[in-house]
């Protein structure tokens, strides 16, 4: 079995994996640094983000520091921690302006200077874009500048599949070589998980096939702790039929959503921000415009309307060309002419990986940023144009901290033992399995159990359903059969792994939404309407065990702004 010896091992090269590998290379040039992904780098789901980064670059024109952080902490409906937020809000221009002077194509205003739009929940136009493909340039950017430093070697279409601590301390991970098959093991001093969140546990998502929480899993079933899983963002405009994001900036650059009558519904909702109101808000107003009726009728079921043809050609080519190609290719739909046909979709997973404002889980040596992580920024709902700045400012310090932790460190080694273990359970007790459990039917099971039991309005009757269904899966899976049993680029493998750790995220959400008996940001029970300082100001950590997620409960960091009840 092969070694490989790094003093750091980055999981996932998306935009946080990507940053931070950077980061760790510029603070010290005698770090070996390993970046392992399941895909190429440039097919990360990064490059999906669309409308845009959320910084303060214009405080001569009223926008503050102060203003971004109180966004922010209304935006997570007071469940975010304030001293992350005050450093994350501070940080992230810096960012901004490092992948300007990179290449990063912003946006520009007729002034020459960086563009920036309105978005939902932000109470200044702080959204800086390139058009609205702006993860897809920060991803190339941030690829071309990795390619400059020699002490990073990239594994590209590794696949991760155990995470080995001892004593409370990271000492490395094994992965599956995919094109070969081999079992390959990372000896590191540290490890930073930046794989992403868990959108896959949703039938109609807006999140590229690959990303199924991977590094959510490992750590979970290693004993780190998940925080604030039951947090699930729907985004309000998902295009129908495929969930494809019909971004934020639709309705930032002026778009309107209309129900069946024609009317502009979002006045009843959110008078004062209309569309731009948060994305929890709005997903719900849209809802309940269905539920009561008011949707439009089509082959794929009840939707709403974005209309963007009040826009005209040239602002919608210039502003959102992805947009109008997708809605073309995809729905037969030209928004110069007609609206777009939307409804609210699985987005974003404000829960992760517990970790401190310096990226550090309570294992010594591994960190987590982006969306894997819980920092915690987004609280019970991320606002828009908040997660790229992010990935930004907390890959940064991820890869930095990493650095500093290794000084001096020596490695400690995954033993035979271990790696026999992790062989034997790979491939003679996983991959040989012959039970009579399609794991694809379970996956779709799984999708279709989330989707209906923990969307957008919940209630602990219904959410006993789901749990219930959730661990017959498990049980079942423990009976699957993966019927390509060769070694070399076995998807199947891969994918029948995936499912096994998504069963095991979708119970910490499950269980995690059914304990909290509240409302708060995208968590919205109908047996229980109203948030609930008193007894739910603090967050949700779930804990491994055989039978099921232990829950424990820890406080939020409250520096400046009380909670108050959330108006737009």
């Amino acid at each position: 079995m092969e070694v490989i010896k790094s003093d750091i091992v980055i999981i996932g090269a998306g935009l946080a994996g990507l940053r931070a590998a950077i980061a760790a290379a510029e603070k010290s040039r005698e770090v070996s640094i390993a970046l392992i992904s399941k895909t190429y780098p440039i097919r990360c789901h990064s490059v999906c983000a669309e409308g845009g980064t959320a910084a303060v670059l214009r405080e001569d024109e009223g926008d503050s520091f102060d203003l971004h952080g109180w966004d922010t902490v209304k935006g997570a409906d007071f469940l975010a921690d304030q001293d992350a937020v005050e450093f994350f809000v501070r940080e992230i221009p810096k960012e901004i302006l490092r992948l300007d002077n990179w290449g990063c194509p912003w946006s520009r205003r007729e002034d020459g200077k960086i563009a920036q739009r309105a978005f939902g929940g932000q109470s200044f136009n702080r959204t800086v874009f390139a058009a609205d493909r702006t993860g897809f340039h920060e991803v190339h950017t941030l690829y071309e500048r990795s390619l400059m430093y020699p002490n990073i070697t990239r594994y590209d279409e590794y696949f991760v599949t155990n995470l080995f601590i001892e004593d409370n301390a990271v000492k490395g991970v094994s992965a599956i070589h995919l094109k070969t098959g081999d079992l390959v093991f990372f000896n590191a001093k540290a490890v930073i998980l930046a794989t992403g969140g868990a959108g896959r546990l949703y039938g109609f998502t807006t999140y590229s096939h690959q990303v199924t929480g991977d590094g959510l899993a490992i750590a979970y079933r290693a004993g780190v702790p998940l925080k604030d899983m039951e947090f699930v963002q729907f985004h309000p405009t998902g295009l129908i039929p495929s969930g494809i994001l019909m971004t934020e900036a639709c309705r930032g650059e002026g778009g309107y959503l209309r129900n069946r009558n024609g009317e502009r519904f979002m006045e009843k909702y959110a008078p004062e921000r209309m569309e731009l109101a948060p994305r929890d808000v709005v997903a719900r107003a849209m809802w309940t415009e269905i539920i009561e009726g008011r949707g439009f009728e089509g082959p794929y079921g009840p939707y709403i309307a974005l209309d963007l043809t009040h826009l005209g050609e040239e602002k919608i080519e210039e502003r959102l060309p992805l947009i109008r190609d997708a809605a073309r290719k995809f729905a037969g739909i030209d928004p110069v002419e007609e609206p777009i046909p939307v409804k609210p979709v699985a987005h974003y997973t404000m829960g992760g990986i517990h970790t401190n404002m310096w990226t550090e889980t309570p294992v010594k040596g591994l960190y987590a940023a982006g969306e894997v992580a819980a920092v915690s920024i987004h609280g019970a709902n991320r606002l828009g144009s908040n997660s790229t700045a992010e990935c930004l400012v907390f890959g940064r310090v991820a890869g930095e901290k990493a650095v500093e932790f290794v000084q001096g460190k020596r490695f400690s080694e995954i033993t035979r033992e271990e790696m026999l273990a992790e062989e034997k359970r790979l491939f003679d007790e996983f991959l040989g399995r012959s039970g009579d459990e399609n794991p694809y039917e379970i996956k779709k099971e799984l999708n279709e159990a989330m989707d209906r039991y923990f969307w957008i309005f919940r209630t602990g009757e219904e959410m006993k359903k789901g749990i219930k269904k959730i661990q017959e899966l498990k049980r079942r899976y423990e009976n699957i059969e993966i019927v390509d049993k060769k070694r070399g680029f076995n998807t199947d493998l891969m994918q029948a792994m995936e499912i096994g750790f998504m069963l095991d995220l979708a119970e910490t959400v499950a269980v995690g939404a059914y304990a909290r008996t509240e409302s708060r940001g995208a968590h919205y029970r109908l047996d229980y309407p109203k948030r609930d300082d008193e007894n739910w100001l603090k967050h949700t950590l779930a804990y491994y065990a055989p039978e099921g997620p232990k829950l424990e409960y820890i406080p939020v960091t409250i520096t400046k702004w009380q909670p108050v009840e959330r108006k737009y």
